[in-house]
Order: C-alpha cells, then sequence, then structure tokens
C-alpha cells in the first residue's frame, strides 16, 4: 500500500484527536480568562471604576447646562453595578490583544507557513482598527453629537441623563465602530478566499455606500452626526480595503510547487 501522504506537505503528520483540540481549546479559554482577570485587577488599581466613569463621562458633562455638573443614578444599585460593567468592558478590551494571541496559537497548528504570514498582520490590524474605532468615538464623536443633541433641548428641560443609561448608550457605540472599523479586514478575507474579486468589490462601490448610510441609520442614535461620522469612515475604510486587498494577497500567495512550475 503505498504512502497517500503528500512529502511537500508540512502540515502531513501533525494531526491531533479531536479530545486533545478541545483539551487546547479550554487552555486557550482559561489562559484568556487569566489575562482578563489581570487586567480588571490593574484597573480595579488604577484608575478604578470612578476614575473610569469619570473618564467616559466628559464628552456629556462638557454639554450639560451650567450648574448640572453629574450624572444622575435612577437604580439603587446604579452606583455599584454600573462602575462594575465599565471596569469589565475596559479590562475585555485592554486584554483584547492577549485574547487575539490565543486565538492565533490555538489556530496556527493547522496554517501553512504562507497562511500564517497571512493571519498574523490580519491580527494585529484587526486589534488596532478596533481601538481607533473606540477612540474615534471617545475623542470625537460623542462631544459632537452631544452638541447637536443639547441644541434641541427645550429650556424646560433638565438634561440630566442617568448613568446607566449613558454607558448603555456608549457601549453600544464603541461595539458599532469597533466592528465597523473591520471593514478592511472583512473585504481583505472576501478576496483572498476567493468569494470576490477586486474587480467586483469595485464596482459594488456605489451600493456600499448606500449600505453604510443604511447601517449607521441602524446602529447610531437618530441624530445626522453620529450617522455620518459611522458612515463616512466605513466608506473610507472600504476603499482602504480594496486598496490593502491586492497588496496583501499577492504577498501572501503559496509558493509554487514543482508540479506547478513544470506546467
Amino acid at each position: 500500500m503505498s504512502d497517500s501522504k503528500d512529502p511537500a506537505d508540512e502540515l502531513a503528520g501533525t494531526e491531533q484527536p479531536f479530545v486533545q483540540h478541545l483539551m487546547e481549546l479550554r487552555d486557550r479559554l482559561l489562559y484568556g480568562m487569566a489575562g482578563l482577570g489581570i487586567c480588571m485587577a490593574l484597573l480595579a488599581i488604577w484608575p478604578g471604576p470612578s476614575g473610569l466613569i469619570d473618564l467616559i463621562a466628559v464628552p456629556i458633562l462638557s454639554h450639560m447646562p451650567a450648574g448640572t455638573e453629574k450624572l444622575i443614578a435612577v437604580g439603587v444599585f446604579s452606583p455599584f453595578f454600573v462602575p462594575l460593567k465599565v471596569l469589565a468592558m475596559a479590562a475585555l478590551l485592554m486584554s483584547l490583544p492577549w485574547w487575539m494571541y490565543q486565538i492565533w496559537a490555538f489556530v496556527a497548528p493547522g496554517l501553512y507557513s504562507h497562511e500564517k504570514r497571512f493571519a498574523v498582520p490580519l491580527i494585529i490590524v484587526g486589534s488596532l482598527l478596533a481601538y481607533m474605532g473606540i477612540a474615534f468615538v471617545q475623542f470625537f464623536v460623542l462631544d459632537k453629537m452631544f452638541g447637536f443633541i443639547q441644541q434641541f433641548t427645550p429650556k424646560s428641560v433638565a438634561a440630566t441623563p442617568d448613568i446607566a443609561s449613558y454607558v448603555e448608550a456608549i457601549l453600544s457605540l464603541y461595539l458599532a465602530f469597533g466592528l465597523a472599523f473591520q471593514v478592511p479586514i472583512v473585504v481583505v478575507l472576501l478576496v483572498k478566499m476567493d468569494l470576490v474579486t477586486v474587480e467586483k468589490l469595485k464596482e459594488f462601490r456605489g451600493y456600499f455606500v448606500v449600505l453604510a448610510f443604511i447601517i449607521a441609520a441602524v446602529v447610531t442614535p437618530p441624530d445626522v452626526i453620529s450617522q455620518l461620522a459611522l458612515a463616512v469612515p466605513m466608506c473610507l475604510l472600504y476603499e482602504l480595503g480594496i486598496w490593502g486587498s491586492q497588496w496583501f494577497v499577492r504577498s501572501t500567495q503559496a509558493p509554487a510547487t514543482p508540479e506547478d512550475s513544470a506546467s
């Protein structure tokens, strides 16, 4: 009986039992949770839950009426649970590179060398884009959005938002922008997996602009500022993805086999 394994296949003989894969997945999840716990402990020491609340509250406090310097807590347990929720979310963001590394370490043994060269930059760029999206919300979108909304507040209404509803609103914006900023990664993956060509992506450009504004209208508050702040970067990132996919896919192609060279 002839050996069915390809001697040129670098992954030949590296297969592992299913149970061993489950054990490896369990270990990676435990490592990830340990990293999350460490990040929570560090953030609890400095700047602390209260410090994190003070930081994310800066955009809205600067637009509240004179004499109103604090958010209110309507719920009985809001002063305790809301800071903990913010602490957990901040720790998750802080540990994102560690989680991405655990995912990478789990799937790397099953990847070829050219696929590893493809995956590592995507993980790094994806993490950076997520951070950029969240920073964009914190330092630009929230300030402009609350300034726009406060212009429509009647004089007979005291704009004193509840801390729980405020945190829920901005966390949803963090998530929306963090995911929306992954557009270049999605475009590169679609081209790399041969699901679509660069030419098709260029032809779809006009439809994507419409799609971006529809997504922005659905996932952001009903104000023009936040919708434009999400839709415009998505369109720019789509163009970046088209440009990057041409270079990225070409530089991570599988090496030619002797059979390919002979043909």
